[in-house]
């Protein structure tokens, strides 16, 4: 293996980095999602990159495809074991987005969209989280 990283981050970052890949994962924290799930939850997300996301996923292990033998065809995605890992890394992410919008705006649904995850109180934050 010629690949090399400076620091262990941008291993993470070659995984989950870009724009959408932890919105997606954050979504299937809640449980298996149709493609049509996530792009309702996610509209600003164009068809073609949520499925180039969640074949870049499932390719690093961090997704689950179920495909169903019926019709019409029925496709699921979900957190692997794998993925269940980042569960900590991703509510921290979270937690502290939620706090810096807070800090930058005041009110976070001032700016935040009215979905599933952004009814989280902060209490129920992990712990070794802290007020900004």
């Amino acid at each position: 293996m010629s690949k090399k990283y400076n620091i262990s981050v941008e291993a993470t970052l070659e995984v989950i980095g870009g724009k959408w890949k932890c919105v997606i994962l954050c979504h299937l924290t809640h449980g298996k999602l149709r493609t049509s799930d996530l792009k309702r939850h996610m509209p600003n997300i164009t068809q073609k990159m949520l499925t180039q996301q969640l074949r870049e996923l499932e390719e690093d292990g961090i997704v689950n495809r179920i495909s169903y033998n019926q019709v019409p065809p029925k496709v699921e995605y979900e957190l692997s074991e794998y993925g269940q890992s980042l569960r900590t890394i991703l509510d921290s992410l979270c937690a502290w987005g939620e706090r810096h919008i807070i800090r930058e705006y005041g009110d976070k649904f001032a700016v935040l969209e009215d979905n599933v995850l952004n009814h989280k109180d902060l209490e129920d934050q992990p712990d070794g989280i802290e007020q900004l």
